[in-house]
């Protein structure tokens, strides 16, 4: 430390006075390790620990299309991986991850499936396109029924308030948001592996100082700048117009690998430079065989011929069999030089550089489009994954979005991992990889399985930041009370009274008991299970949660248990209008059942097939007064309305209101049965106290995805009877799961007897 005593004199009297440091005194008293550091509002270089247990909802791999051999039995695929029902039986399976990645990247980590991350060879690739500061709110236009009409569907609470966390303060909870997660990112990935961080101009500069931090500047690879689109005709802004977004390349050491990439884009220019065509018609250009720099090993006479002043630019083996082959183009004169033929059915290409200008943009009308807001082309997740990784290692993405990723993976027979918070975007991409398993198969190329996953035990976290300046004791008391305020307003817009809150329940209503879930994160198996629990120890018949979200496969087998047991438990959907004072004031809140599926099971000797014959939902969304209220004549607004989605239209004469959702099945996205629900017990793996990892069942079962039907941009049709299945004689459970077009989902059991 190298302080005057004036300097120390004037460092005690800013201490005393609580103010803050020169930022002279910063490097006098730590020195200066970091050239550049990047400082932001609440910095801290605490990073998750919490390690929660992974459950498996559902696990996919297509068999539903399975041949039939001679005798009748299906026809094994890839070998021992697949059973006689098609169901991978061994190897990897890759993982689709609902809820949030910093609690995901944590127990990846942390957990037991680092153990089978390692097995597969360590996780060599991760790519991740973070939101950016765009100032949208990531709504999207979901088609209904045969897709001539569209809803624009907002982002549920769970994803606002992600948003908001990730922007709420600026920059400054951005950069503490990706921060935390590059860490976690950093740790989990192979000391080969890379990370491809994908950005545009508003936070390049704050993402390469955090990755240079996090990762050190020294394993910085390429800054990439990918055309992302061609620039308008009429520029409509007073600058210059941005068309490319940058994607920042870091390695986890300097024992990274990579596979350079080629492209011909330009092929025009072909006939230009390969022009010279040889007797067999293929076309060539001669290049020259002379060494740029003098090499001693590489000054040789070649039949005669003598070589040039800094020797030739390949060993003499090669000459020879360039020779041998009929690429060297030997002139009359011994005096002359020798020159190569390169013939353009061997040329890879020009090696690709880091201005990306060659990749095609999603086309409306192309066959890989969603439709998702932020959705990136194949071709440059392809290129991604080709030039850091070979065939079957383990890449991830931890902002998924439409899945991008993981379909490229599985075309390039890479395993994956990838995770979002959004529930519609889990669908997304559980849609999007059921078609690529049925264009492998139809292909004869072999395909993974992939199991969904989500964390089924959350740690309570506040649902909006707190001041950071209070003290430790003050940020919990003013958590408590936004925790209490919270549950007032639930409370007041379900028209229930507040109870003491000494358990679980925090009102009552007409005889039945009120439980509130939290804001932030969805209520899960393990919190019904406490309002149960309760229900039973203090005699309690009748319940309702209330939740703005709910852990996937949850119903209706919580309910069931419940009903087992006596207790009437009632799931309700908070809608996000309830944050509208006006619209509470005024008794419009509408609290949502969850949605009703009705089938039949059909029999047919041994085999079972099953008939969707109904569906309910009750969602609403902008259906208030005040959503209305600024609608000018003649125009149209199209809203959800207690489970109809209708448009709306302003006239002279009053609003006229055309119904959009005709018949029920418009409000299904996607359904699909387990022929054999409760033969797949859910196994939960945790590490004991003694770092060994216990497996045991959790009590629920995996739905084991066998047949589905669903629509797609290109195909709207929906099947509403499934294929015959075969089975056993004897009872058996049907599941059959309905995931409507808000890309929530509801399940219905069907016992039968074969």
């Amino acid at each position: 430390m190298n302080l005057s005593d004036n300097e120390k004199r004037d460092l005690v009297k800013l201490i005393e006075a609580n103010k803050p440091l020169p930022d002279k005194f910063r490097f006098k008293l730590f020195g200066d390790k970091r050239e550049v550091e990047l400082v932001w509002n609440g910095k801290s270089r605490e990073v998750s620990s919490v390690v929660l247990p992974f459950q498996t909802i559902e696990q996919v791999d297509e068999p539903r299309a399975e041949k039939r051999a001679g005798d009748g039995t299906a026809e094994p695929q890839q070998g021992y991986l697949f059973d006689e029902r098609g169901r991978q039986q061994a190897g990897w399976v890759n993982k689709l991850i609902w809820g949030d990645n910093k609690l995901a990247l944590a127990s990846l980590k942390g957990g037991p499936l680092r153990e089978e991350i390692e097995q597969a060879g360590g996780l060599k690739l991760i790519y991740i396109d973070p939101p950016f500061d765009v100032g949208a709110d990531f709504s999207m236009d979901v088609e209904i029924g045969d897709g001539e009409e569209t809803f624009t569907k907002k982002p549920n609470v769970l994803e606002q308030i992600a948003y908001s966390d990730t922007w709420g303060k600026g920059a400054d909870s951005f950069i503490a948001m990706i921060y935390e997660r590059l860490i976690l990112m950093r740790d989990l990935l192979a000391d080969d592996g890379s990370i491809y961080v994908h950005c545009d101009w508003r936070v390049n500069a704050y993402l390469r100082l955090v990755l240079d931090e996090v990762f050190g500047k020294d394993q910085f690879v390429n800054e990439i700048v990918w055309r992302r689109r061609t620039s308008k005709t009429s520029p409509d802004t007073n600058r210059i117009e941005n068309v490319v977004d940058y994607i920042l390349w870091y390695s986890k050491s300097t024992n990274v690998s990579i596979n350079f990439q080629y492209t011909q884009h330009g092929s025009e220019e072909y006939q230009k430079i390969f022009n010279k065509v040889d007797k067999d018609g293929r076309r060539y250009q001669s290049t020259a065989l002379n060494a740029p720099a003098f090499r001693p090993t590489l000054v040789y006479e070649f039949m005669g011929y003598q070589p040039p002043k800094n020797g030739w630019s390949v060993t003499k083996d090669v000459m020879q069999k360039y020779y041998e082959e009929g690429k060297l183009i030997l002139p009359k004169s011994k005096n002359g030089r020798i020159r190569r033929k390169q013939y353009l059915d061997e040329w890879p290409g020009y090696a690709v550089n880091s201005l990306w200008l060659d990749l095609p943009v999603i086309a409306s009308q192309a066959r890989e489009r969603i439709g998702y807001p932020t959705q990136k082309p194949e071709k440059l997740l392809e290129r991604i994954i080709k030039a850091s990784s070979n065939e079957d290692d383990l890449i991830a993405d931890f902002f998924c979005g439409s899945g991008t990723t993981a379909a490229v993976a599985e075309k390039l027979n890479r395993k994956w991992i990838v995770s979002d918070l959004g529930k519609f975007a889990i669908h997304t991409t559980r849609k999007r990889m059921i078609g690529i398993q049925r264009e492998l198969k139809a292909g004869g190329k072999d395909y993974r399985a992939f199991e969904i996953l989500n964390l089924g035990k959350y740690e309570r976290q506040h649902y909006i930041g707190v001041n950071l300046s209070l003290s430790d004791e003050q940020q919990r008391q003013q958590l408590q009370q936004k925790s209490r305020d919270y549950q007032r307003l639930i409370l007041r817009a379900y028209a229930a009274q507040a109870v003491d809150q000494s358990g679980v329940f925090h009102g009552k209503k007409a005889g039945r008991m009120v439980a509130i879930g939290p804001i932030n994160l969805p209520v899960t198996r393990l919190f019904a299970e406490e309002v149960i629990a309760e229900c039973l120890r203090k005699k309690i018949t009748r319940a309702d949660i209330l939740a703005f979200e709910f852990e996937m496969g949850m119903f209706p087998k919580t309910q069931d248990d419940a009903k087992s047991k006596g207790v009437d438990l009632a799931p309700k959907y908070i809608p996000a209008e309830v944050f509208d004072k006006r619209a509470v004031e005024r008794g419009e809140i509408v609290f949502h059942d969850v949605s009703y599926i009705d089938a039949e099971a059909i029999k047919k000797k041994n085999k079972v097939a099953v008939r969707l014959t109904d569906f309910s939902v009750y969602y609403s969304q902008d259906a208030g007064r005040e959503a209305l209220a600024n609608l000018k004549v003649g125009k149209s607004k199209v809203i959800a309305d207690a489970g109809r989605i209708v448009r709306i239209t302003r006239g002279n004469g009053g609003d006229q209101r055309e119904v959009l959702t005709k018949h029920w099945t418009d409000w299904i996205d996607y359904w699909a049965v387990d022929f054999d629900f409760e033969s797949k017990p859910e196994i939960v793996r945790v590490r004991g106290n003694d770092g060994k990892i216990v497996e045991k069942e959790s009590g629920d079962f995996v739905f084991e995805n066998e047949w589905q039907s669903f629509r797609t941009r290109k195909n709207r049709t929906l099947e509403l009877s499934s294929a015959f299945h075969d089975c056993a004689p004897g009872p058996r459970k049907l599941a059959v799961k309905v995931v409507d077009i808000f890309g929530n989902d509801t399940m219905r059991i069907l016992e039968v007897k074969i």
